[in-house]
């Protein structure tokens, strides 16, 4: 059994639409933090219902330095934002083709652009379609499931430190307090090749269920049920606003992205759809 057969299963026969809910459907937000005086991180909500493609959620936290690692995270944003809905397949082929195309971009801007040579940004997508969840990722921005009473992280961490608890040489609790544990071993736009994770199958979703989505901005800061806590029972916006803000009020040293999302309104148009770049959020 492997690590996502819990919550996975094969397709076998198109998804029944979703109820329409009366709540805002997601919320993003991105918040240039305490400390840094730009923002690298980048995310977007994109309501892509023609055809099959129903809901794209991506986060994008960017590295090579001053404006190169802001570039690598909008070329990747705007590239899976335009690519995955027009693109062949299931969503999760969609997704591929969106993570490679966007991949190739960062590479070829690179080499175009002596000072952004190395540049590169994690990315983490997700895809709703119906009751049907998809996920592409790399690096380690994180995807969390909120589920009853639980709270469960849905991505891998690529850092080395993250390899190292794999390998059983550290403790999960060790790698928390790492000075290392943000040392990525997979982004995109750095090597070659893209190792990217992807679900093979779909995830099922239940009504209730909320996705939330994030930079390590915030899940460096806010624990795992805290998060849990914020977004049970909140509004998207109500939710992104007071977790960006306990990231500011432990220190803030990082940009701040996240995204919350109600998965039982995720396949019908919102009454509003909230999207925010670059908010400043007072402690």
């Amino acid at each position: 059994m492997n690590w996502l057969s819990k919550w996975c299963k094969k397709p076998e026969k198109p998804s029944p639409e979703l109820t329409p809910s009366p709540k805002p459907l997601a919320c993003l937000q991105s918040d240039v933090g305490c400390v840094r005086s730009n923002n690298e991180d980048n995310g977007r909500v994109v309501f892509a219902g023609n055809g099959n493609r129903g809901l794209l959620v991506v986060v994008a936290d960017g590295m090579g330095g001053y404006e190169a690692g802001e570039v690598a995270s909008q070329t990747a944003v705007e590239t899976i934002a335009q690519v995955y809905p027009e693109a062949k397949g299931t969503p999760g082929e969609a997704l591929k083709q969106a993570f490679l195309r966007a991949h190739e971009k960062i590479r070829k801007l690179a080499a175009d652009n002596p000072g952004m040579a190395g540049m590169g940004t994690t990315c983490t997508a997700l895809a709703l379609v119906g009751k049907e969840a998809w996920a592409a990722h790399v690096g380690d921005s994180r995807l969390y499931l909120a589920r009853g009473s639980g709270i469960y992280q849905l991505s891998e961490d690529h850092t080395a430190i993250m390899e190292m608890v794999r390998q059983g040489l550290l403790s999960a609790e060790e790698a928390k307090r790492h000075e290392d544990r943000n040392v990525l071993i997979r982004a995109m736009g750095t090597k070659p090749e893209l190792l990217l994770m992807l679900w093979p199958e779909p995830m099922d979703v239940r009504p209730g269920d909320i996705f939330v989505m994030c930079s390590d901005g915030l899940h460096d800061l806010v624990q795992d049920e805290e998060i849990r806590a914020v977004v049970h029972g909140a509004l998207p916006e109500e939710a992104c606003h007071k977790l960006v803000q306990m990231a500011r009020e432990r220190g803030g040293y990082d940009n701040v992205t996240v995204a919350v999302v109600l998965a039982e309104a995720a396949n019908s148009p919102p009454a509003f759809l909230k999207e925010t770049r670059g908010i400043e959020v007072k402690p």
